[in-house]
């Protein structure tokens, strides 16, 4: 008998981050916990990627004050977390002692899973992290990203896979940004991996381009073991596949697995009304197939925000140029995968080469990656651009693992939080690391004081003249929570006063946040 294919799914991260600009709460997801942890999934995908600098920085939440709730809520289904090697969850490469503290730190709070990567697939910079995920006693799966190049082949990545078992990972993840790999393609190389390697695969993509159903059949077929869902409105578009929808396509399928819809329904009810919520972040719509990403290769949510980008910069006309420029960028610096942070940094280069000549101005981030200090990238860099890089920058170019010339830096983190009166825990070391500035507002917000209620006194004209007796007071009902507002909120205490009359009442104070 066929074994079910697992599914893990991914709305509380992946499904937000990708069509919610990262802003769903934990207030938020708390509702719908009992039901994801009694379906059953593989494991769901709560932390890492962009949670943890969105959750903090426009969400005002301690990364781990989450996950520790969402272990609380879903305490039988394993946790997952994107982990961006040796970025961590940033953009930059960290030492190996914070990238150690880090790991052993989520892994105390009850993280499961490692999903680790690298924006350059140099498996040099996922090493350190592979080891203390292995060293916490918990599974690591080694990712390598999809992307298309002259130097991105089969081969190429199933050569990949070996290393990736090879360094003890206990599961290997391809991982496709963009929803970019086609069925035939993913089918071969999943067939390809399980003829070459022991240790399960799961295929992870997006339904931007309207391939992702399609190419997870194809992923089945060939015996991929896992493959990631989501939840409608958080699936679909840039997210990947609805959970329900997938289903369907394995309809009849032996190794279609069992998923109780009835739960799956209550679910989609729930985050329809979260997705209402954070309509300020929603206004792209996901059931629309965006061709573009197949014509660019960028992930989906680069191109919204791009073109946000451009219009600011006053190059909303220029587009089409600035995206014709990205392979050219993606060619001189080593044909690097769209990834973040890569992604990010090609985008803008495309932008300053197009607005400025070509390499007139060359951002800093890009000069790093020309010159090794990000990792070793899939092909050669172009030597006359690497020649710029070094002379723009006065750097010189590396062939190093990039964290070995980085010294550790534990101790001076902590002595950092101590003079600032911070906690100095790891759980605040790694975080400051990471995101100085986001978490000193964190603090500075938690330690200003409360406002004091305020007394409006409304005119005796302004308010309505009594017809008739009024009917007995009801006994009052316990007040419903207010509903996140992801903007950002404050609630005022307001004792209103009317003829005389005092009224207690709660004003909500919207604030916009970007």
């Amino acid at each position: 008998m066929a074994t079910p294919v697992i599914f893990n799914n991914m709305v509380l991260r992946d499904g937000h981050q990708s069509l919610a600009a990262t802003r769903m709460t934990t207030e938020q997801m708390l509702p719908a916990l009992e039901l994801l942890d009694n379906l059953g999934f593989g494991s769901l995908e709560t932390w890492g990627g962009a949670t943890i600098d969105a959750g903090l920085r426009f969400l005002n939440e301690f990364p781990f004050d989450r996950l520790d709730a969402l272990k609380a809520g879903t305490p039988k289904t394993p946790h997952m977390m994107l982990l961006r090697g040796q970025n961590i969850v940033q953009y930059a490469n960290f030492p190996d002692d914070v990238v150690e503290a880090f790991v052993m730190t989520a892994a105390k709070h009850g993280m499961d899973i490692f999903r680790i990567f690298d924006a350059l697939n140099d498996t040099r910079n996922m090493r350190k992290a592979i080891e203390a995920t292995k060293a916490a006693g918990k599974h690591a799966q080694g990712v390598m990203c999809y992307t298309t190049s002259p130097v991105h082949t089969i081969e190429t990545f199933l050569k990949m896979g070996e290393e990736i078992e090879a360094m003890g990972c206990d599961s290997i993840c391809i991982k496709d940004m963009a929803g970019l790999i086609p069925p035939v393609f993913a089918y071969k190389l999943v067939k390809g991996l399980k003829e070459r390697v022991r240790i399960p695969i799961n295929v992870h993509t997006h339904e931007t381009a309207g391939l992702g159903a399609n190419t997870y059949y194809t992923a089945v077929e060939a015996g991929a073991d896992m493959i990631d869902t989501s939840i409608t409105p958080f699936a679909n578009g840039t997210g990947q596949p609805d959970t329900v929808r997938m289903l369907s396509h394995l309809a009849d399928h032996p190794r279609k697995p069992d998923y109780d819809l009835e739960a799956l329904q209550q679910l989609r009810e729930h985050f329809t009304r979260v997705y209402a919520e954070l309509d300020p972040f929603t206004a792209h719509k996901n059931e629309v197939v965006n061709i573009d990403t197949l014509i660019y290769q960028v992930p989906g949510g680069m191109l919204s925000n791009f073109r946000n980008q451009l219009k600011e910069q006053k190059m909303s006309d220029r587009f089409d140029e600035v995206f014709a420029e990205i392979p050219v960028v993606r060619e001189a610096l080593g044909w690097i995968p769209l990834v973040t942070p890569t992604s990010q940094i090609v985008g803008v280069q495309a932008m300053l080469n197009v607005k400025f000549g070509r390499w007139q101005n060359f951002s800093p981030q890009a000069m790093d990656i020309a010159l090794g200090y990000y990792g070793q990238t899939p092909a050669a860099v172009d030597p006359e651009v690497q020649k710029i890089a070094a002379q723009k920058s006065g750097k010189d170019p590396i062939t190093c693992r990039p964290a070995d010339l980085a010294k550790p830096s534990m101790d001076r983190l902590r002595k950092e939080l101590k003079e600032a009166g911070l906690p100095d825990d790891d759980e605040h070391c790694v975080i400051h690391a990471m995101f100085p500035q986001e978490l000193k507002k964190h603090y500075d917000s938690r330690q200003a004081p409360e406002p004091k209620p305020e007394t409006v006194e409304i005119p005796a004209a302004a308010a309505p003249a009594p017809e008739a007796a009024p009917a007995p007071a009801a006994a009052p009902a316990p007040a419903a929570a207010p509903a996140p507002v992801a903007r950002g909120s404050r609630l005022h205490e307001v004792h209103i006063s009317v003829n005389g009359r005092d009224f207690d009442a709660v004003v909500e104070e919207v604030i916009l946040t970007d």
